[in-house]
């Protein structure tokens, strides 16, 4: 039976229409996920042995959840999936504000149109990705932006006295009801807004100016956290970490290989590009290293973390720098040159916060040392180590003797404008003379 073609409170009850919680609905189709080995954060990468099984267990404990790491760590992204648990229509109250449950609604609105029509009170359906209510914790956010507030132009409109609980406005929470709602840093909420949550998560109960509702919310929280905020800007009082049930951490990628997956799976790269511009496998672990010798650097404060979006601007830069390379020079392909990882130094800056001894070498020079230090670690994995050659004469130091000794008398000048023709005539007569 098409459900959508169900218009009625009497359609819905001969239906057999079974109504879940919105917690019940989670935990339901993830059991069904699990037994048909369906990944439901498929594009997560490195989570799949830590975080991902905790989430799964705290959905299926019904618990409301603060996702709490560092920053570009995919916490939103992983809340916003979790709308593909939920049943893919959900009947509501026509024209109700709060989603009311047809069988046993909670707003006024919709208790009384109920009461007036009865079996023909009219059936609306909400697809679950209208279902995610999603809030960016400010300081400047109210109890009236959440929760609610008496609107005096809706009481002087509908001639209603104040008294009335029809002229109440209702916040982002009560309109996510039956849905998933997300506060995202939610350390910077202020205190005494942290407050109001506090019947909301236990009792699902709301004050709005006085107006005693019994208004058993129906409501999957999650919320987001960074622990940087806890000291810096601000904190999540005890009361409410409390009512939480389930806090999970989140971590970066600990390999290269899983870093690549991440910004291979995010960097927006045109067709153009993919097709006409070749990237080696060492500089994207080139490209990944810098990230995590950020992530070690003693210039760069390890509290704020370095993103995993810097991974992915980096990458997208650098393709546009051998692209704009490939257009100026007449070639119709090109392939990716260390010198071209220069290119992605705008796109360190803005994604490293540094300590004092940092901000006193500046920020380009910091980028510089992250990618010679990004060079050095991975060189070893592709050339036998170099040491001080003035002191150690072994295997590993012979091999580049060679080298060594072409450089003392000559020198080879490869500017990163040069065309592909160009540029490997240059290397292959350097290479004749080495």
């Amino acid at each position: 039976m098409n459900i959508l073609k169900i218009k009625t409170l009497k359609e819905l009850k001969d239906s057999g229409f079974k109504l879940k919680s919105v917690k019940d609905e989670l935990r339901d189709n993830l059991i069904e996920k699990i037994k048909s080995n369906v990944n439901v954060f498929d594009g997560i990468y490195g989570y799949e042995d830590t975080v991902i099984p905790n989430i799964e267990r705290a959905i299926l404990s019904r618990h409301s959840i603060n996702m709490l790491g560092l920053r570009g760590q995919a916490k939103t992204r992983i809340a916003r999936m979790m709308t593909q648990l939920l049943d893919e229509y959900m009947p509501i109250i026509d024209g109700s504000e709060v989603n009311d449950n047809p069988f046993d609604p909670v707003s006024h609105y919709g208790k009384q149109l109920v009461q007036q029509k009865g079996e023909e009170t009219p059936i609306a359906w909400v697809h679950r990705n209208e279902r995610y209510v999603e809030k960016l914790a400010t300081p400047d956010v109210s109890i009236a932006d959440l929760i609610g507030d008496v609107d005096p132009i809706k009481a002087a409109n509908l001639k209603l006295d104040y008294s009335d609980p029809r002229v109440i406005h209702f916040g982002l929470i009560p309109r996510a009801n039956r849905c998933l709602f997300v506060i995202n840093e939610l350390p910077d909420l202020q205190a005494r807004i942290q407050v109001a949550l506090f019947n909301i998560l236990q009792e699902g109960d709301i004050q709005i100016r006085g107006f005693q509702l019994r208004f058993p919310l129906d409501i999957q929280f999650m919320f987001t956290a960074n622990p940087e905020d806890y000291t810096n800007r601000g904190s999540i009082i005890t009361p409410l970490k409390d009512r939480i049930q389930s806090q999970i951490m989140t971590h970066y990628p600990k390999t290269i290989e899983l870093a690549k997956d991440i910004t291979k799976s995010e960097a927006k790269i045109s067709d153009f590009q993919k097709e006409n511009i070749t990237v080696p496998e060492i500089v994207k672990d080139l490209l990944e290293q810098i990230s995590f010798e950020a992530r070690e650097s003693e210039f760069v404060d390890e509290k704020s973390g370095v993103s995993a979006r810097l991974s992915i601007s980096a990458y997208e830069t650098m393709l546009s720098a051998a692209e704009r390379r490939m257009l100026r020079s007449g070639d119709t392909k090109t392939t990716i040159r260390i010198s071209d990882l220069m290119s992605v130094i705008p796109s360190i800056i803005g994604k490293i916060e540094m300590v004092y001894e940092g901000e006193q070498e500046g920020a380009v020079n910091v980028s510089y040392a992250l990618i010679r230090s990004a060079i050095r670690t991975q060189a070893v994995t592709f050339f036998p180590e170099l040491k001080d050659l003035k002191k150690l004469k072994n295997a590993s130091t012979e091999t580049y003797n060679s080298i060594i000794n072409w450089f003392s008398s000559n020198k080879l000048d490869l500017l990163n404008e040069l065309s592909e023709i160009e540029y490997h005539k240059e290397l292959e007569l350097s290479l004749i003379h080495i």
